[in-house]
């Protein structure tokens, strides 16, 4: 028989209560961060304005151009890249500013967000407000953060030299990762909430498809960062029918076949279509499953959450399409994306309660 070294109570007292509540908002504002960053994101994507600082300056780099001698510094390091030469060739300064601004933002919040992250984690750690087994679950998610800021630069990189614009292949890994991050920092924050945990009937009938939804959600959110990499929704602005069919022609052109589904605009943005109608029909099957198995407030209300995002962002997502991508539904498509993981996160959480003290 093996003897576990950290028994566990039940219930928390009053002391690790209140700083589970203090942790726990810690998160969520975190998570509301990374929910910005993302949007931002989106936003320096679709002006495209994420080539336009050349060099990686963690520290310094936080600092903008402050004279007129710097922006035409600045701008002279852009000028030399082949996305001006091909797409901005003629520019004016105060044109590259605008795009330059979106950068920086998107640069800023990323450092705003690490020290938002690592400060709170350094005073709640050196007070003893965090659980020993918690420590290591937070070291993670810093060390998460650091990463996604070299996947970042990682990105930009891939456009400076031989392309106009980033790889798609990079572009969706860092959308991936940044909501990996929001998903791992929301589950622990969930968890930390008092609630009722779910019955064993209850775990065992329903995590299954709430693992799946959760999947499946997370596939989508690497295929809509490739559709954002090639600029696929700019192309068959039309819906239900794709180039006037169901079934498009045309989605296994490329040799290899593998190439197709990352890199055929075409095959990109119809798998995307696919995977968001597998989607709601999973999202409904959820419901169903939750009410047959359960009925509970627990768990429906997570569920009627789940699917009623999962509706909205199809909204968004035929909205943004046949609209020919505008900048303010591109952003709200973007932005339900990770609410619907968060969704989806919270509805595992539910099934599995909160954390237990370990004493």
């Amino acid at each position: 028989m093996t003897v576990s070294s950290a028994p566990i109570s039940a219930a928390p007292g009053p002391a690790i209560e209140r700083n589970r509540k203090f942790i726990r908002w810690w998160l969520y504002s975190i998570c509301l961060l990374v929910l910005a960053m993302v949007v931002v994101g989106g936003a320096t994507r679709l002006t495209e304005s994420g080539l336009s600082i050349t060099e990686w300056k963690p520290i310094h780099g936080a600092i903008p151009p402050l004279s007129v001698g710097e922006w035409e510094e600045e701008f002279a390091k852009y000028q030399q890249i082949p996305q001006y030469e091909v797409v901005n060739k003629g520019m004016s300064l105060d044109e590259f500013k605008f795009i330059f601004w979106w950068e920086w933002g998107h640069r800023l919040l990323g450092r705003f967000i690490g020290v938002a992250f690592f400060i709170p984690l350094v005073g709640f750690w050196a007070k003893g407000m965090i659980e020993p087994w918690l420590k290591p679950r937070l070291v993670i998610g810093l060390v998460l953060g650091g990463l996604q800021g070299g996947l970042g630069w990682y990105m930009v990189a891939s456009g400076l030299v031989d392309r106009i614009d980033v790889s798609q292949y990079r572009l969706a890994a860092h959308l991936t990762l940044a909501c990996v991050i929001f998903a791992y920092l929301f589950w622990i924050a969930r968890r930390l909430a008092p609630r009722q945990a779910a019955t064993e009937a209850e775990m065992h009938g329903l995590r299954g498809i709430g693992t799946a939804f959760l999947a499946l959600v997370f596939l989508q959110i690497f295929l809509g960062g490739l559709v954002a990499g090639l600029n696929a929704g700019f192309t068959y602005n039309t819906w239900p029918l794709m180039d006037g069919q169901i079934i498009p022609a045309g989605l296994l052109i490329m040799d290899p076949a593998w190439k197709n589904f990352f890199e055929n605009v075409l095959t990109v943005q119809f798998q995307h279509r696919v995977t968001a109608y597998l989607l709601v029909a999973v999202a409904v099957l959820l419901m169903i499953q939750s009410k047959k198995v359960s009925g509970r407030k627990l768990v429906m209300m997570p569920a009627r959450h789940l699917v009623g995002f999962v509706f909205l962002q199809v909204v968004f997502g035929i909205g943004t399409l046949v609209m020919h991508v505008p900048l303010h539904l591109a952003l709200w498509h973007q932005a339900f994306a990770v609410i619907v993981l968060g969704a989806a996160v919270d509805y595992l959480a539910a099934l599995k309660g909160p954390y237990s003290v370990r004493v």
